[in-house]
């Protein structure tokens, strides 16, 4: 989850965190972080969502124009 990371270093993230914060502020800070993150990674899906309907919708175009509107005409043609 965070890569690289061990348990030494978080440890030594959290020490450091709690000297500059101090033991009040720490959770409200965690607080805002996590919603931070989770509004962040709503934000990415609802992107990714959108990107994917509209790729489809475009595949749909697509396959719509390669295909014959009335087969009566594509008869004409060949």
């Amino acid at each position: 989850m965070f890569g690289s990371l061990g348990m030494p270093e978080l440890i030594v993230i959290f020490v450091i965190a709690l000297i500059v914060f101090g033991p009040r502020k720490l959770p409200e800070l965690g607080r805002s972080l996590g919603r931070g993150i989770a509004e962040f990674k709503k934000a990415t899906n609802d992107l990714q969502s959108s990107l994917e309907n509209e790729i489809r919708l475009e595949e749909q175009r697509t396959a719509r124009e390669a295909s014959p509107a009335n087969p009566a005409e594509s008869a004409k043609v060949g």
